[in-house]
């Protein structure tokens, strides 16, 4: 199932920069498993992971850090596992335990309509609902030093 995934997920790597500056597409038409909370006026970190991913395991505590001293002022993170077994999708989240939401992308809709070319994949939308900046894995300290920067922007800019 890796292999497939990934061999879907390659020819994106180049598409998946065309998300720039364009809306984040309503995740309620999306067969998404779990909550989905409200994103409106909010800076949000749309993250793609999957429980058999090393580096995703890795991003967890860092985003959790990250959700715990900015979300009283505006951030939210969505964690969109592409997991295929429910399973595997709960005993990640039993064993991680994070503090903002999480939902499997069932049928791996999301995941295709937006390009991602890597597990993790992230991407930051302003309070607008625009896709601003896209990050591909998680490389420890240089990966939260971006988010950080990139996330104080964006809650520093007006929602209208």
């Amino acid at each position: 199932m890796v292999m497939l995934l990934l061999a879907v997920l390659a020819p994106c790597v180049a598409r998946a920069e065309n998300k720039i500056g364009r809306p984040l597409p309503a995740l309620s038409d999306y067969p998404l498993e779990g909550n989905i909370p409200s994103l409106d006026g909010k800076v949000v970190l749309l993250d793609f992971w999957a429980s058999w991913c090393a580096p995703c395991k890795a991003s967890f505590p860092a985003m959790s850090e990250l959700y715990k001293k900015l979300s009283d002022r505006g951030l939210v993170i969505l964690a969109v596992s592409v997991d295929d077994d429910p399973r595997a999708y709960t005993r990640f989240l039993e064993k991680t335990s994070p503090p903002f939401p999480a939902v499997r992308d069932k049928g791996h809709k999301l995941v295709a309509s937006m390009e991602v070319p890597t597990m993790p994949t992230s991407f930051l939308i302003d309070r607008k609902g625009v896709v601003r900046f896209r990050h591909d894995g998680f490389h420890g300290n240089e990966t939260v030093e971006a988010y950080t920067r990139e996330i104080e922007k964006l809650l520093g800019e007006p929602a209208s």
